[in-house]
């Protein structure tokens, strides 16, 4: 179980986050959603344990994240970051098999080339195997990361893990922003998995997440179930948008339209 325990986060005087607390499950897909700046990175950064917080505890199964070995972090936690530079003229192949380096910490296996093609497929991303890194669209390059971090907690264990998504669908088409939102349900679904994602479309994280947390200015505003949490009174206090309530006619999941005149 991942636990955020009345957690906080500054930088000098400003604060980032401020007192957040709430619990996920392995088997359970949470979208975080909010406005431009409402700490939504920084606070996949800090369940990641890229950064420590100012108060408070992230804890994984018990242990507070930044105690755990990072040997054995980095092969049960993932993180899709935003901004994801490859510095080489790498193919997807081999930026997707760097996510397999905690698993071999050496030569590449036969097994690990089979796991990052598997990764690659689950993206719709075969044909892209052989191309250079640099040279795909945004939209291309954000599915190899996808692949890569997939392949990085891809085999079974006796631990369960922790996929963390940073805006994984900023740069995708539409067909791809549901692929890739169905694949992270999917691996929520296998049972040993935690999913936290950033998603900006709320829309869109109705459809696939368990639970939505709302965040605004680093507060948490609410975190509950898709139908608690997609209302216009919850939408309107959050991102200051006048809107009204429709309901998806495949699947009955709750939408927000926003009103005409947002003055």
């Amino acid at each position: 179980m991942l636990e955020i325990l009345n957690a906080s986060l500054k930088v000098g005087h400003r604060s980032l986050l401020d007192n957040i607390s709430f619990t996920i499950q392995p088997g359970e897909f949470v979208a975080v959603c909010g406005p431009n700046g409402a700490g939504k990175s920084s606070l996949i950064r800090l369940i990641s344990g890229e950064i420590k917080p100012a108060n408070g505890h992230v804890r994984w199964h018990g242990k507070d994240i930044a105690a755990w070995n990072l040997l054995h972090l980095a092969r049960h936690r993932a993180l899709l970051q935003q901004r994801c530079e490859v510095g080489f003229d790498y193919t997807a192949m081999e930026v997707i098999l760097l996510g397999r380096h905690p698993h071999h910490q050496g030569a590449t296996r036969n097994v690990d080339v089979r796991i990052a093609e598997l990764a690659l497929a689950e993206v719709e991303g075969r044909h892209l195997a052989d191309q250079i890194y640099s040279t795909l669209s945004g939209g291309e390059q954000a599915r190899v990361q996808m692949a890569r971090v997939l392949a990085q907690i891809w085999e079974p264990s006796d631990s369960p893990k922790l996929l963390l998504l940073d805006e994984p669908t900023a740069a995708l088409d539409p067909r791809q922003q549901h692929r890739i939102l169905s694949v992270a349900k999917q691996w929520a679904r296998k049972g040993d998995v935690a999913v936290v994602a950033i998603v900006h479309d709320l829309n869109l994280a109705a459809q696939y997440a368990d639970r939505i947390a709302l965040l605004r200015e680093g507060k948490l505003q609410t975190i509950d179930t898709v139908h608690a949490v997609v209302t216009p009174e919850a939408v309107e206090a959050c991102f200051d948008l006048p809107c009204v309530l429709l309901t998806h006619p495949d699947g009955g999941t709750p939408m927000v339209a926003a009103r005409r005149n947002i003055n």
